[in-house]
């Protein structure tokens, strides 16, 4: 039975597509079967795995319009694809009964045929981002080493209270990600601290450091597994995989 993760940050360039991407790709590597779903309209995600143009979406399964049907990526990697008619949704879905279940009830066939099951939402708290976190078992949260990522600390951890009383009890945070980080500077440490103050051991130990590499792959179509493997970026996310097969499998 799969394992869903939300990545899930309001705010925009934090690196949550990246960090999906790349730890959907490196768990894969490790031999989980992992299925990686694009909520985000703008389809980052799907354009980072090499897919520009699919004939169904997740926008087209979500309306009951097709059945769910994953794109291979690699053996162990499949993708269920975004398209921009997903900017639509939240409008399409404002009258529709029990609006927040749709991409539940999408999922839950699709459980028993993968290990892990990771979302890409969009950087807005809407219906999509509701949907994402009401399926999920854990949500993971990306934040920028920058001052203004940690003016949000407060707001997605109010939000993910509400998603938990109301609509999904059984929702964690399953780990925070440092993202673009370089040690050499202060206010990097600083903001790093001020994160760990905050999540305390919900704060992975591995931080992504500022690696060009890591904003190159997405061109290719690649993670940077295959992209450049010999990267920082690849390093980083590689030790980031060692501690969440860590925390969801010892």
């Amino acid at each position: 039975m799969a394992i869903i993760i939300a990545f899930s940050n309001h705010k925009g360039g934090v690196g949550k597509t990246t960090s999906a991407v790349n730890i959907g790709a490196g768990l894969s590597i490790r031999g989980k079967r992992v299925l990686m779903i694009d909520l985000d309209p703008q389809a980052n995600l799907s354009q980072s795995l090499g897919v520009k143009n699919s004939d169904s979406s997740i926008y087209e399964v979500m309306k009951s319009e097709v059945k769910a049907c994953p794109i291979e990526i690699t053996e162990h990697l499949h993708l269920i694809p975004a398209s921009l008619d997903l900017s639509s949704a939240e409008m399409e879905f404002i009258n529709e009964a029990g609006r927040e279940f749709i991409l539940s009830e999408v999922l839950a066939p699709l459980k028993e045929r993968y290990d892990l099951i990771l979302i890409d939402c969009p950087p807005s708290l809407g219906l999509l981002t509701t949907n994402a976190l009401t399926a999920a078992d854990q949500v993971y949260i990306p934040i920028q080493s920058h001052y203004l990522a940690i003016k949000g600390l407060a707001k997605i951890s109010e939000v993910i209270d509400k998603i938990r009383k109301r609509l999904n009890k059984g929702l964690t945070i399953g780990g925070v990600i440092v993202t673009q980080y370089d040690k050499r500077k202060v206010l990097h440490r600083d903001v790093a601290d001020t994160i760990q103050t905050y999540f305390q051991d919900k704060v992975f130990q591995t931080k992504i450091r500022d690696n060009i590499s890591l904003a190159e792959a997405p061109s290719s179509g690649k993670d940077i597994f295959r992209y450049s493997p010999k990267s920082f970026g690849a390093e980083d996310y590689d030790a980031i995989c060692n501690e969440i097969v860590e925390r969801l499998y010892s």
